[in-house]
């Protein structure tokens, strides 16, 4: 049995890269994919409750995401951040107008008692999503990044001082009380999970938030089916994001190998991409077994293709 012919896999994402693998993936499996999405992002902002990578996720698999950011929603309006703006009001994060009403409905329906899976999947359904996308937790947890002696909240950081300032820890508050979201427990609790791919987001800042709910990482770890991730780090960059600019202020080497190293205790499989060929024998020796294949996803036919390399990745695995 082939993966991409049958069989159910586990996607854990966030931001756009994240999302990137995971319209790939559901390309290929549609309703045979779970995407498990870090909301340690998420916030309250001018009294709305924002999800901003559970947004990316279902933008990107509904094909309405900006293709220019691949945040937001594509062919955006700004009429309602303008009159923000003529307020006095806050700005400097951005709400278009088609954006907005999904942070309108997802407010109002959390506010009479819904859970944040409730929404997501009502969302999903109403955008024709086929594969299932999920919130790591209906708990909230917050994603907190240190400076020196600052505590900085994720979006301040992330959006209001554009990741400038320097990160010396990240913390997630909330972690330790949350629980798996009920769907995501169900497939922790003996539910189908054939293969768990980690999407190329940044480790830190988004799959991290996911490890820390309690049970995770174990579940992981004790699977017994390959775990294949890809590194969201080519030729010492980061496609998107402040992944290598956070590795390096961490005192870390900025290359997948460090990927390598921070997932070895779970991860079967890394795949690099080919700028990244020489680190073959050095990540193996961590225990990580490595594919290299180009994991750099510029449309859509890249992001299927990547999958599809994924999915193949994962079948070897499972023969080993």
């Amino acid at each position: 049995m082939r993966l991409r012919d049958a069989g159910h896999v586990v996607a854990l994402a966030g931001g756009v890269g994240g999302a990137k693998l995971a319209d790939g993936l559901a390309q290929v499996l549609g309703e045979r994919l779970t995407v498990v999405v870090n909301t340690g992002d998420d916030f309250e902002h001018l009294g709305f409750h924002i999800s901003p990578d559970l947004d990316t996720v279902i933008y990107t698999l509904a094909g309405i995401a900006n293709p220019a950011t691949g945040w937001g929603v594509a062919d955006e309006t700004w009429n309602f951040m303008d009159q923000i703006a003529r307020f006095g009001g806050p700005t400097w994060f951005k709400l278009g107008d088609r954006d907005l009403a999904t942070h309108a409905l997802r407010s109002e329906r959390l506010w009479a008692g819904d859970t944040l899976s409730a929404i997501t999947d009502a969302l999903c359904q109403a955008l024709g999503i086929s594969a299932r996308i999920v919130p790591m937790s209906d708990d909230p947890v917050r994603t907190v990044v240190y400076s020196g002696s600052e505590r900085l909240a994720f979006q301040d950081y992330f959006v209001r001082l554009q990741a400038q300032v320097p990160v010396t820890a990240l913390s997630f508050d909330g972690a330790a009380s949350a629980s798996p979201s009920p769907e995501f427990a169900r497939l922790m609790g003996g539910g189908r999970a054939d293969a768990i791919i980690i999407c190329p987001s940044n480790p830190y800042l988004s799959v991290d938030p996911i490890l820390s709910v309690p049970g995770v990482r174990a579940w992981i770890e004790n699977a017994g089916v390959p775990v294949v991730s890809v590194s969201p780090i080519v030729g010492g960059a980061a496609i998107k994001g402040p992944a290598a600019k956070i590795m390096a202020e961490l005192g870390l080497e900025v290359s997948s190998l460090t990927v390598a190293k921070h997932y070895a205790a779970f991860v079967t499989g890394l795949m690099i991409d080919v700028a990244d060929a020489a680190l073959v024998a050095p990540i193996e020796e961590t225990g990580v077994r490595t594919r290299v294949r180009p994991t750099i996803m510029r449309d859509a036919r890249d992001r299927r293709q990547v999958a599809e390399d994924c999915l193949s990745f994962a079948d070897s695995l499972r023969r080993l």
